[in-house]
């Protein structure tokens, strides 16, 4: 016995009904398997980033900037790229209002993380006046009013140079907690 293969599909398809019209079908927006947020996170805090005017800083003249009370050698060290990198931000060829936005959520995320170094990339213009070269001056003036920012400097040519920064924080408060338990001297 020979079935061809219409009539199979005949005989599969026999108690197959047709669907509604489409323009009668309502689709319902699926619902997200995530935790509802706490309020800590929906509390959204004021931007206290300047933009008013500006000094704008020469190309030729490298992003340096560290806090009271750090060490030279800190410096020395980010600028020589000696440490490792946990989190990076782009702000190339956004304005300026988007880049303070951007840099500021970027920070308060930070807070919440053991990260200690980050690269920040805003780009690199070709005079003084040039967009990334105002990026990169707002960049200098926004860093130095986060008070977790320790230091920060040019980055090596190898992470983007003059266009790019390497920034030092503060650890966290777990973190610091952490290396107090584990080199605090104990009686012996």
């Amino acid at each position: 016995m020979t079935c061809n293969d219409d009539q199979l599909f005949k005989e599969a398809m026999d108690d197959v009904k047709p669907l509604k019209h489409s323009a009668d079908v309502v689709f319902f927006q699926h619902k997200s398997d995530r935790p509802p947020r706490r309020p800590e996170e929906r509390v959204v805090t004021n931007n206290f980033l300047t933009t008013g005017f500006l000094d704008i800083i020469p190309l030729d003249t490298p992003l340096s900037y560290k806090q009271d009370g750090i060490q030279q050698g800190v410096l020395d060290k980010l600028r020589g790229g000696r440490y490792p990198l946990d989190a990076r931000l782009n702000l190339t060829r956004s304005q300026v209002e988007t880049c303070r936005r951007n840099l500021f959520e970027f920070m308060l995320q930070l807070q919440r993380t053991p990260v200690r170094t980050v690269l920040i990339i805003h780009g690199k213009g070709r005079n003084d006046h040039s967009h990334a070269n105002i990026i990169r001056s707002f960049v200098a003036r926004w860093l130095a009013q986060f008070p977790q920012v320790q230091a920060f400097c040019r980055a090596q040519p190898y992470h983007g140079g003059i266009g790019a920064c390497y920034v030092a924080l503060k650890k966290v408060e777990s973190a610091r907690v952490d290396n107090w338990e584990r080199f605090a001297r104990r009686p012996r």
